[in-house]
């Protein structure tokens, strides 16, 4: 039996559905969602809930020449699939398939790249300023979520929005608040009224007659309050509360009609976000408005799939599972934890015997692992949303009054907070301690969540304390250092599991600045290596020696454990008793921990040639795996190997990158 979706090849054919038509295309799309990503995973959750709101838009709008802007754009896979990305829409988030968030280089119909939150409302209001500016007619619509209006950026866009342009759509996705069957109506009412030409006519003409009076934009403002008030009446909700609600900063404040007519934007809503007739009429008045307009849209995450509605946390995101049933694998029994799980398990222990530490998460913690910290000990936990600055700045406060706060936080979007890190946390040598997840690759999320380049952000700051460990008992002592520490402390440490090292029933404090001998040389007379694999390459680099040993090698391997400050006595030991240091580290090689080497080789007067492995001065693709992509670059035991032998004349490279320092 065929669908409408097979039909559908670009958002010209969903124009020329009848609405009954695209109510079953709805389905269908649930239907591909829940099938399709059971293999690889994805959003899920997300994009369940936006299948009537996507379809809407392209049903009322012209993609590409109109403008679709999604906050974060982890919720664009209905998209994709209306733009003539069907037919791989099952390669997503694999090796060369389809990117889970919106990319220009993709589509046309991508016309903003994101991945990061808040970031959507200042996209699209600079191309509706560029479009006022050349004098174009296309609609700008800006899709974002409830959640977003916790981030900072968004509300500085808000802050900007009246004065910029006059033609404005946002659509605030809340996928978070119940539509209680009262409200749905009231909603219903609401919009019929305030979407009525005459209604808007008589409204317009109003305002122009009050202007011509004395004193007249007084009594305009006093009529806009009044309107404030009917419809605060109609919800239940009185203008006296709202205006509490928005001072509160709480849920209702997001969603009052007062803290967005403020802003300067005319509000409707809420509505009914799987009412698809009632989307495509709302849109099709905010189509012909000539003033800014924001939707409150009322949606379910995980619509049509009882699993994601019962867990919207763990469907949000996740990995591959049972579309029946919606159950994910179990882990293997004796399986190492995963790097997250032991962070937020090392957080428990701290906390319990450190009346100091608080742990500080930003909208994620469950990604972070602070969920175990959550559960344990609620009171020495604290979720600032999704607000990286302030939250780091947050820390930087408590750490003035004696608190040794914990910021966990992937290393993707620590970046946005780079400020705060220099002006408010290490300019006053404050000990805030920093977890920065997924410092590495993200394989499937690719390049936005890519934590690629913390080494070489941190360390040209002062006073920072900068840490990578091998394993997950390495982890835990990095944790307890930074707690004994008087300047703030950072530890990269990868997605993914863990390496298997039984962790320590105490942990133990380390000496900064000190790397540690995994394998020294064994003086046979041989050609000698230093391998100084940081990090989750330490692992390699050991895989490496055995094999370099094999072919004849005298090779040495060394944990380096800190970036900064760097175990100089040692480099400088290994460097100058070595043919050839090679150094490994899961970060650009561009300012990254090979550079640092390379820098103090040459203050040092060491003139053994060094080989840099780590990531190229490029943004890295998405792909199924991490090893992928890790061979793909050369970041490997092969490649490792590879270059040796060249060095010493036995095979040619296949990817040399050769520094002398």
């Amino acid at each position: 039996m065929s669908r409408y979706l097979d039909m559908v090849d670009g958002p010209e054919q969903v124009k020329k559905l009848t609405v009954p038509q695209l109510q079953e295309l709805a389905g269908e799309i649930r239907t591909e969602l829940i099938d399709g990503l059971a293999k690889g995973g994805g959003h899920l959750g997300p994009n369940l809930g936006v299948v009537e709101l996507t379809i809407a838009l392209h049903r009322v709008f012209n993609s590409p020449k109109d403008k679709f802007v999604w906050d974060v754009s982890h919720q664009i896979y209905v998209h994709k699939l209306l733009t003539g990305r069907r037919n791989r829409f099952r390669t997503i988030r694999q090796t060369n398939g389809l990117n889970g968030f919106a990319l220009r280089t993709e589509s046309e119909h991508d016309c903003f790249g994101a991945g990061h939150a808040g970031t959507a409302l200042s996209a699209a209001l600079g191309m509706a300023a560029a479009r006022d500016k050349r004098g174009s007619d296309e609609n700008v619509v800006c899709v974002f979520g409830d959640a977003a209006l916790t981030n900072g950026i968004s509300f500085e866009a808000l802050n900007n929005l009246k004065p910029t342009t006059k033609k404005f759509i946002g659509i605030l996705n809340d996928n978070e608040w119940s539509i209680a069957k009262n409200v749905g109506a009231i909603s219903d009412y609401l919009n019929k009224l305030i979407t009525n030409p005459s209604y808007n006519k008589l409204s317009r003409d109003f305002e122009n007659f009050v202007r011509r009076l004395p004193k007249g934009d007084i009594a305009l403002k006093l009529a806009h309050k009044a309107e404030e008030g009917f419809k605060g009446a109609l919800t239940g909700v009185s203008l006296k509360q709202n205006v509490s609600q928005v001072e509160a900063d709480g849920r209702g404040g997001h969603g009052s009609p007062v803290f967005f007519e403020e802003m300067g934007l005319r509000y409707l809503g809420p509505i009914d976000g799987h009412n698809l007739p009632l989307l495509i009429s709302t849109l099709e008045f905010a189509k012909q408005c000539d003033h800014p307009i924001v939707i409150h849209v009322l949606t379910q995450k995980g619509k049509g799939f009882e699993a994601a509605l019962k867990q919207p946390e763990k469907f949000h995101g996740l990995g591959p599972y049972n579309a029946q049933t919606g159950e994910t694998p179990s882990a293997k029994p004796g399986s190492p934890p995963q790097y997250q799980d032991v962070m937020g398990q090392t957080m428990v222990r701290l906390c319990q015997s450190n009346p100091s530490v608080v742990g500080i998460t930003a909208a994620m913690p469950s990604g972070t692992g602070m969920k175990h910290l959550e559960k344990a000990m609620p009171d020495r936990y604290i979720d600032v949303g999704i607000a990286e600055e302030h939250g780091v700045i947050f820390a930087a406060g408590m750490a003035t009054m004696g608190y040794r706060p914990v910021v966990a936080i992937y290393s993707t979007f620590l970046q946005r907070a780079y400020d705060c890190i220099h002006h408010d946390v290490c300019l006053q040598d404050l000990p805030v301690i920093f977890c920065m997840d997924r410092a590495g690759l993200s394989a499937n999320d690719g390049p936005t969540h890519h934590g690629l380049f913390d080494i070489s952000y941190l360390r040209c700051l002062p006073n920072v304390v900068a840490m990578a460990p091998a394993n997950e008992d390495e982890l835990a002592d990095m944790m307890y250092t930074a707690t004994k520490l008087n300047h703030p402390s950072f530890i990269r440490y990868p997605r993914g599991v863990a390496e298997g090292v039984p962790i320590k029933a105490e942990p133990k404090q380390l000496e900064v600045g000190t790397a540690v001998v995994n394998r020294d040389f064994a003086g046979n007379g041989q050609p000698k290596v230093a391998l100084f694999g940081l990090g989750p390459m330490n692992a390699i680099a050991r895989n490496a020696a055995v094999q370099l040993t094999a072919e004849g090698f005298d090779v040495a391997v060394i944990n380096p454990r800190f970036t900064k400050p760097i175990d100089a006595a040692m480099h400088e030991t290994f460097g100058r008793a070595a043919e050839l240091v090679i150094t490994l580290e899961d970060h650009v090689l561009m300012g990254g921990y090979g550079s640092s080497v390379l820098e103090l080789y040459n203050e040092k007067r060491v003139t053994t040639p060094v080989v840099r492995i780590g990531w190229p001065d490029q943004f890295i693709e998405h792909a199924t795996t991490q090893d992928e992509l890790r061979h793909k670059y050369g970041l490997s035991v092969e490649n490792t190997v590879a270059q040796v032998r060249a060095f010493f004349g036995k095979t040619a490279p296949a990817a040399p990158q050769l520094a002398a320092a």
